[in-house]
């Protein structure tokens, strides 16, 4: 199944668009399997995402989902097991967003799994024993290993059945999961009738069809030891740093027995752990010290909490429970996570183009994990944050290709933490041409002398221009302007090449006719539009004695 749950879209002044949009799935779903009409959902035409070349940003590159641009549908890509993915964390999601160009847009998706039964309840041990005293008293307490369901809510264990129930009877605790299973007695032992019983415990889980795990139960009936250990509270507290060395005692726990000679020693164990608490934590079996034996991380868990079990050697227990509060550390930079990026942009972009679009994320928690952005100085760049953890980069002043035409931008990121950690990367940025340079010509006038008599064709002078520009923007072309000289078009009398800017004479000149004239010379670049500038050129008729 596959529903959409909510949908937002907010706009900004960057002319970014940016929205939310949720779906509930259930998990197992087959490779191909719909999750919903991304496209539709969002008030999008399915032809957005082809121009837009929209596809799926993930900081984590999760492999579950894929986009189909085509048809603007969000598919199944792998079967999701949601216990594989969120293990106990309810509730289960996946985030990413999904990007758009021309204009730049992102929306970010959450995609809710939802629970199936297809795990049945487990026990770590297949087989547990007792010693029990046939003088233990009736409401004598046995803590119970608690069976694990990998599923969650009402997939997860919902119930337990001991039988057969002749001596013994379970003691459950209702709506409180994290209570251990007891088993209590409720008919006095006769070693002498009885010296070993065999139950059987059962976990059943809510789901449908209904599932359930089994473990067996060996008690084996001693003699005479008729007080069970206490411990001196019922919850034991206690902080520790993320960093703290292995072998760093976490508190020391302490139970007592009334009894005395062997039937009063204690033996300290922890129950009911999970592969994580047993490689992290362990307990000394004789004085109660709770250690380190792993490596503590804030960001995989922030507490944890183990059920401590004191037993003395006639089979009686106690059980407290022991509550760890993990403290953060500052060991986590900021990640720095390039959403979409331009490589080329025009020198006359506006104020408040968008260059870039950067996620920014840091695992640590309160000041550790605030974390602020900037850029390197003297650039025409700024950042912008338009939510939290996400930052543009924006033109915050006008471009000229002829200053610069390459930036390199780098954004640095650092946390609040003591010290304080950061991150950075750069980004190169080329800054493409537009015309905005006319030709230049080297001189505001010319003058050219020639001897009468001259051969038409000859080189009288060359005129240059430069243009700023690049490429095409800076090809100059000479162009002779329309003029005529005594009722005489100028043509007649100079031509100018239009590559070189070389003025040849068109005719023989006569000193004794004209001694000068002067004409306009207009330089024109390859732009579109094309720039131009002129210039004026004087010709000087020399005599000779002719």
């Amino acid at each position: 199944m596959a529903r959409q749950v909510t949908l937002f879209l907010f706009t900004f002044s960057l002319g970014s668009v940016i929205g939310q949009v949720s779906y509930t799935i259930s998990e197992e779903l087959p490779k191909g399997s719909l999750i919903g009409s991304i496209a539709h959902d969002l008030g999008l035409e399915a032809q957005r995402f082809i121009s837009g070349k929209a596809r799926i940003y993930t900081r984590d590159g999760s492999e579950y989902v894929e986009l189909s641009r085509e048809r603007g549908l969000l598919l199944v890509r792998e079967r999701i097991d949601r216990e594989t993915l969120c293990k106990q964390t309810t509730p289960c999601a996946l985030h990413f967003q999904i990007i758009l160009e021309n204009p730049m847009e992102f929306y970010t998706v959450t995609i809710q799994i939802a629970d199936i039964n297809d795990n049945a309840p487990v026990f770590k041990k297949n087989e547990v024993v007792f010693k029990i005293s046939e003088s233990a008293a009736i409401g004598a307490t046995f803590v119970l290993e608690k069976a694990v369901d990998l599923d969650v809510g009402i997939n997860s264990v919902r119930g337990y059945e001991l039988q057969p129930t002749n001596n013994f009877a379970l003691k459950l605790y209702d709506n409180q999961p994290d209570k251990n299973v007891e088993m209590v007695l409720q008919r006095h032992l006769d070693r002498e009738k009885e010296e070993q019983i065999n139950l059987v415990l059962t976990a059943v889980d809510g789901g449908e069809p209904q599932m359930s795990g089994t473990m067996l139960i060996v008690i084996t009936v001693i003699d005479v030891n008729d007080n069970a250990p206490v411990f001196t509270q019922k919850t034991y507290k206690a902080t520790v740093t993320e960093n703290s060395p292995r072998g760093t005692v976490v508190v020391t726990v302490t139970a007592s027995d009334a009894d005395q000679g062997s039937n009063s020693k204690i033996t300290y164990s922890i129950t009911s752990r999970n592969d994580d608490e047993s490689r992290i934590f362990d307990i000394n079996k004789e004085n109660g010290e709770v250690m380190l034996t792993g490596n503590l991380d804030f960001e995989e868990s922030r507490n944890y909490q183990l059920n401590l079990v004191a037993s003395d050697d006639g089979g009686l227990t106690d059980s407290s429970k022991l509550i760890v509060d993990v403290q953060d550390t500052n060991d986590n930079t900021p990640e720095i996570n390039i959403m979409s990026k331009s490589n080329v942009i025009p020198e006359n972009a506006d104020l408040n183009t968008v260059v870039t679009m950067i996620n920014i994320e840091d695992r640590d928690a309160g000041e550790n994990g605030k974390v602020h952005c900037y850029t390197n100085q003297n650039i025409p760049f700024m950042l912008k944050s338009s939510t939290s953890n996400f930052y543009s980069l924006v033109t915050d002043s006008e471009l000229d290709r002829e200053s610069a035409s390459e930036y390199n931008i780098t954004v640095t990121c650092s946390d609040e933490g003591v010290p304080s950690l950061s991150s950075s990367v750069t980004l190169t940025l080329q800054i493409s041409d537009v015309n905005d340079n006319a030709p230049v010509f080297e001189r505001s006038t010319y003058e050219a002398y020639i001897v009468e008599n001259n051969k038409p064709g000859v080189s009288i002078y060359t005129v240059k221009a430069t243009d700023a520009d690049w490429n095409q923007n800076a090809r100059v072309s000479y162009i002779l302007e329309d003029s005529s000289i005594n009722g005489v078009p100028v043509s007649s009398y100079v031509s100018v090449s239009a590559d070189s800017g070389v003025i040849h004479a068109v005719r023989s000149f006569d000193y004794e006719q004209i001694k000068d004239f002067q004409f306009c010379v207009k330089a024109q670049d390859g732009g579109s539009p094309p720039l131009s500038s002129n210039v004026t050129v004087k010709i000087l008729i020399q005599d000779q004695n002719d």
